[in-house]
């Protein structure tokens, strides 16, 4: 396991005046598939409502007053249910970059978590939407990079839906970068999101950055990703999210792979 920094403590102003949540949520968790050997190399972990619904019903709920308390608990929850249920695989985990004031302050409780549970810091994840609205990407970059510092491996989720996204790939090179399934729908079909997909990963190649594509639901998205040298897959071909599980993969997902 990664040793924890010792130097940490307290929190930051924001994490310690956000107040109490009024509402509750738990997690469900979807497989990212490794394709070359069948396994699974990681698991997002998705926010739900306690008796399963949907991320909306939790989403509506965090607004100015409760994003720190919310992002805050989201990372110590993913993590603790993660470890109650047995995880080997590395564990996503979304965070919200408008929570965070200090990096190295509001990860304090991450940390703890990490510890009390013994999940091992370099089997986290932290993934951010590019599309979320920043202002500028440098706050952004400036999280990535102390979170790489931690030993987290960092992810920029929804890659291409956004504005700022080749931007923020040239301030900063994640370790992974999630595909938009907007991209991947029907791309075995579509000549010219082909060519944006082999863009793509021409690019994150020579970046050293590693591409995922999510949303996978049919054999033709798989089996041409896989052709352009996309290895890491997640979508509703291989499982659908499990509510407080672990869902297994049947091994028809691979047929004619």
């Amino acid at each position: 396991m990664t040793d924890f920094p010792t130097a940490l403590t307290g929190g930051c102003k924001g994490c310690k005046d956000s107040p109490a949540l009024d509402f509750e949520f738990e997690f469900a968790y979807q497989p990212i598939v490794d394709v070359r050997d069948r396994s699974v190399f990681a698991h997002e972990a998705l926010v739900r409502g306690v008796n399963g619904e949907g991320a909306l019903t939790v989403l509506n709920r965090v607004d100015d007053t409760n994003r720190y308390r919310f992002d805050q608990l989201c990372r110590t929850r993913a993590i603790s249910t993660a470890a109650r249920l047995g995880m080997a695989s590395y564990l996503s985990i979304n965070f919200l970059p408008n929570a965070v004031y200090r990096p190295e302050m509001c990860i304090r409780s991450t940390l703890e978590a990490a510890k009390a549970h013994n999940f091992p810091l370099d089997r986290l994840i932290f993934e951010t939407v590019e599309s979320e609205q920043l202002g500028n990407n440098k706050h952004l970059t400036n999280i990535l990079r102390e979170y790489r510092e931690f030993g987290f491996k960092t992810a920029i989720d929804d890659f291409g839906a956004g504005h700022s996204g080749l931007t923020l790939l040239a301030d900063f090179q994640p370790d992974l970068i999630k595909l938009d399934m907007a991209l991947v729908r029907n791309v075995h079909l579509d000549p010219a999101r082909q060519a944006i997909v082999r863009g793509v990963v021409t690019m994150c190649k020579d970046l050293n950055v590693t591409v995922i594509a999510e949303g996978i639901e049919h054999t033709g998205e798989r089996d041409f990703l896989a052709n352009c040298g996309i290895y890491l897959m997640q979508g509703y071909w291989f499982a659908k999210p499990a509510f407080q599980a672990l869902p297994p993969i049947d091994a028809s997902v691979w047929q004619n792979a």
